[in-house]
């Protein structure tokens, strides 16, 4: 099928190579002219596991990028991948959604093939329907369901494994408000939900775009009460990890998502769930439960630099932070748990030096006061302490020698030599 994708920001060139890889000719549409331009020279824009070499492979063929949104017509299917940005309130930011819809209508005025169009960013319930289709109408001159129709299908990429997630997910979903719509996506996604691994969920638009928030609240949600569990475990000096191992052989709840240590960050979970957490309360509902998980995430690296000042007088002390992404197999720095270690170090006097296998460039620029070094035993050389932030699998099997004191915390349980160490202490073991 012919496919282009309005923004080429993580998931859409993500989702991109991947249509790609499936066979698809894909478009895609990018405002910025330097994203444009790496595309189409076959290099990615952004790190991610596997994308760059499927990028490579499809660039100038069945993959291509342009500024010109009218290019759009040529295609058959339309996926919005827009960001939808956070508020000061938690809410969403659905300006540059409303643009790039405002802008694919108005390119598709001229066309006289039906046209689909599908919302992949996320998205409160309501926005496919009463925000995007209208404007698609009001300026392509076309009535939903005479020849242009609208769709809602939500990622759930996971950045590091983004492209695995996509090419072999646990489920797809389909939210649609006609059998064509419904009939087009699965065709387009034919080779993915043919896999006996992968399951399908058709269900309406409203759904849909529910459907992502509540998975990524509940995810969050486990997260914190999975911190909540580890910080109670702490002050009864039981390992916490052995206590939620055993937990999580319950097929009920499942091992997955059930390591205590310096809590969620990235681009997802904070948006999603303040987004939820503001649309629930304009509909007159108090989430209590979330408010309760995010007040437990937002205390855990507070908690991690106490662990640290129960053993080294920070003020003045050589600080080594370990990993700045917020997770391994990405560069991806928003809403680290890194970052907020860095200011309460900061804050109580400490000397940082920090290191990252590949995000420090997007750090340097709002911490450039810090030291960065170019490797985890450069930063721990005559440091009076450590901090590991992102479990990087490099960080595994660290001996920690140079340190002036062997005193680490550990945000996520690497594997270590504790027997190497005078003092080492886990954030919740």
């Amino acid at each position: 099928m012919n496919v282009s994708i309005v923004g080429s920001g993580y998931v859409g060139t993500t989702v991109a190579a991947c249509l790609a890889d499936l066979g698809h000719d894909v478009l895609n549409i990018e405002i910025d002219e330097d994203i444009v331009e790496a595309i189409n020279a076959g290099e990615a824009p952004i790190h991610e596991s596997g994308l760059a070499e499927r990028i490579a492979e499809h660039a100038g063929t069945s993959l291509r990028a342009t500024t010109e949104y009218g290019d759009a017509r040529d295609t058959d299917v339309t996926f919005l991948c827009l960001p939808t940005p956070q508020s000061e309130d938690g809410s969403l930011d659905l300006a540059i959604m409303r643009a790039g819809a405002e802008s694919l209508g108005r390119a598709l005025a001229d066309k006289d093939d039906d046209h689909l169009v599908v919302v992949k960013s996320t998205v409160l319930p309501g926005t496919t329907e009463d925000v995007v289709g209208p404007i698609l109408e009001s300026e392509s001159g076309t009535q939903l369901g005479d020849g242009l129709e609208i769709a809602m299908n939500p990622e759930f990429l996971r950045m590091g494994t983004a492209v695995g997630d996509f090419l072999e997910p646990d489920k797809v979903v389909f939210g649609t408000a006609s059998d064509g719509a419904d009939a087009t996506l699965r065709e387009l996604y034919a080779p993915i939900i043919e896999r006996e691994e992968t399951d399908l969920v058709e269900t309406d638009i409203r759904e849909a775009e529910l459907i992502k928030y509540a998975n990524n609240a509940f995810l969050a949600s486990k997260v914190s009460l999975v911190n909540e569990l580890g910080n109670i475990a702490r002050e009864y000096d039981a390992d916490a990890y052995e206590v939620l191992e055993a937990v999580g052989l319950d097929d009920r709840i499942s091992e997955r998502f059930m390591r205590s240590g310096l809590g969620w960050g990235g681009s997802c979970f904070p948006k999603d769930v303040n987004a939820l957490r503001a649309g629930a309360r304009e509909q007159g509902y108090d989430p209590d439960l979330l408010d309760a998980a995010v007040a437990v995430n937002d205390e855990q690296p507070r908690r991690l630099v106490g662990l640290l000042a129960d053993h080294v007088d920070l003020e003045g002390a050589r600080i080594a932070v370990l990993g700045l992404s917020f997770k391994p197999g990405t560069d991806d720095i928003r809403k680290s748990r890194a970052l907020d270690v860095i200011e309460y170090l900061a804050d109580r006097g400490a000397d940082i030096v920090a290191y990252d296998p590949v995000a420090i460039e997007n750090v340097r620029p709002e911490y450039p006061e810090i030291e960065y070094a170019d490797s985890a035993e450069g930063a721990l050389e005559g440091a009076d302490g450590a901090v590991v932030a992102t479990d990087w699998p490099e960080f595994d099997d660290l001996s920690f020698e140079g340190m002036a004191r062997s005193v680490v915390v550990d945000g996520r349980r690497i594997e270590v030599d504790e027997d190497a160490l005078e003092v080492y202490e886990g954030l919740t073991w």
